[in-house]
């Protein structure tokens, strides 16, 4: 992807519908009755050889105040602030109109690379009203058909000089995951902190009125997304970047996930989509919970999903300044997480208050950590002096009387930690036994919560890292001291482990 293009003007000019032909499938809500599209829908958009992302903003209102369209208008301008090339569209056979004049005249202010477009140009219908959008300022009129697929040849041209501009930029946005490591590499502290350069990526998902976008408003200290009391004003997803205590960070709003049944609103059906693919924009993860009603099955969903695709995860239970037994109501959340959510044993959760701000402090330093730990490294002479000790204490079963032999380990990635076994009949290795190993080794090297990839691969070769001399840490050699003991133990010759 090489630069961002916000789709900007008034409603019904047809700005969904040319969303929708560049991204190549119907991703964007078309329909007659205006304000449809009341945030900013995001696709990857194909035009020839570009590729590129593509926004659909909310209809361009001349309401000013603090009513829902007041605040539309306010989102979709500071859109426009923040993408790379502004396509403002007009209806070619309505002509320019007053508020077009208003609107153009917002954009030339706003935006430094402005293309303005005259759609439903097909035939000559529109050809006075293209031509009227000389009067605008903005340059020659682009007559497009969204929905006849006319035009895009010249829309073409006037993209690909600006395509490599761009293109660096759009890549720094995007976040580093599965990194290889290479072989050999032994050097466990690589981790980097977030910097201006490469911001932490954090996403906020969770059930519709959490308090969502009021938490990201308050870490960055304005009313930055749509927010008010109307229940699902977020639909899509959105990205904002602030310096957040101090950590350089871009936080990816989403819309409110709900219940799959729940999901009949012809204008919210396409929501959930926005939030899980946000998740993927992300490093770290914040699943945001209603206090009164938390971790129901939506939310179990969602933290589960964000764990399925990798992320580091921090649970935030939100509105805690209306709790009244706040200790009984700290006991029954831990409890519930650790019940219910057992693929991110040990995953940080705090207590928030997204409309007080109380509590952010606790919120910072969970995400700083858990990106920490998502970023991990460990040695391979510490993964196999631990193995053993594993293997020691709870040897791999003999399916058919033939031994499954673990030969050694080796860490092969990060964000998140990825590991390789070599063994023997790994096809008869049980699924209970890898979990054994995960929580170990989230036991022994401090790794809560993160998501841990573990691959087994079949080798028959002699281990190569056997004969090498081990220095472990005191705190590992503890818990491999405790694991000797403890298979030593189940065989009747156990005495108490030295400290």
């Amino acid at each position: 992807m090489s630069f961002t293009l916000a789709i900007v003007g008034r409603p019904n000019v047809g700005k969904s519908t040319l969303f929708n032909r560049l991204v190549g499938k119907r991703l964007a809500l078309v329909d007659d009755t205006p304000g449809v599209t009341r945030d900013l829908r995001e696709g990857d958009a194909r035009l020839g050889d570009l590729r590129f992302i593509v926004i659909d903003s909310a209809g361009l209102e001349l309401a000013e105040d603090d009513s829902l369209q007041g605040r539309m208008r306010r989102l979709t301008e500071r859109a426009v602030e923040e993408a790379d090339i502004c396509l403002f569209v007009i209806d070619a056979r309505v002509g320019v109109t007053p508020a077009d004049e208003i609107f153009a005249d917002i954009l030339r202010r706003k935006n430094a690379h402005v293309i303005l477009a005259a759609n439903k140009a097909e035939g000559h219908a529109g050809d006075a009203g293209a031509t009227e959008g000389w009067s605008l300022g903005l340059g020659e009129p682009l007559k497009l058909s969204a929905e006849h697929g006319e035009g895009f040849d010249d829309l073409y041209s006037v993209l690909l000089p600006l395509a490599d501009e761009f293109a660096a930029k759009h890549a720094a946005n995007m976040p580093e995951t599965d990194v290889d490591i290479e072989e050999g590499s032994e050097d466990e502290d690589t981790y980097h902190a977030p910097s201006k350069a490469k911001p932490l990526q954090l996403a906020v998902i969770g059930r519709p009125n959490a308090g969502k976008s009021t938490l990201i408003n308050k870490i960055i200290g304005e009313d930055r997304l749509l927010t008010g009391p109307e229940a699902g004003i977020t639909r899509d997803a959105i990205s904002v970047q602030t310096d957040f205590m101090g950590t350089p960070m871009r936080i990816w709003d989403t819309a409110g996930m709900r219940k799959r049944a729940k999901v009949s609103d012809k204008l919210e059906k396409l929501s959930v989509a926005d939030g899980l693919r946000a998740v993927r924009f992300a490093e770290v993860v914040v699943v945001l919970l209603d206090v009164a009603i938390p971790f129901e099955q939506q939310d179990l969903r969602i933290a589960d999903f964000a764990e399925t695709e990798g992320r580091a995860v921090v649970v935030a239970a939100n509105k805690w300044d209306l709790e009244e037994d706040k200790p009984e109501k700290l006991k029954e959340l831990r409890e519930a997480f650790e019940r219910l959510l057992p693929q991110l044993r040990g995953a940080p959760m705090v207590t928030v208050s997204a409309k007080t701000g109380k509590g952010l402090d606790r919120l910072h330093n969970a995400i700083l950590k858990a990106h920490q730990v998502w970023n991990r490294r460990i040695s391979t002479a510490k993964l196999n002096t631990w193995l053993g000790a594993m293997t020691e204490a709870h040897p791999p079963p003999a399916p058919g009387g033939r031994r499954i032999k673990l030969r050694y380990m080796t860490q092969v990635k990060t964000r998140p930690p990825g590991f390789v076994v070599m063994a023997t009949h790994v096809d008869k290795l049980p699924e209970s036994y890898s979990r054994y190993l995960v929580n170990g080794l989230r036991e022994a090297f401090e790794m809560p919560g993160t998501p841990i990839r573990l691959t087994f691969r079949d080798q028959g070769a002699k281990n190569p890292f056997k004969d090498r001399k081990k220095s472990i840490p005191s705190r590992l050699k503890k818990h491999v001291d405790a694991k000797k003991h403890e298979a030593r133990k189940d065989r009747g010759l156990a005495s108490k482990p030295k400290d």
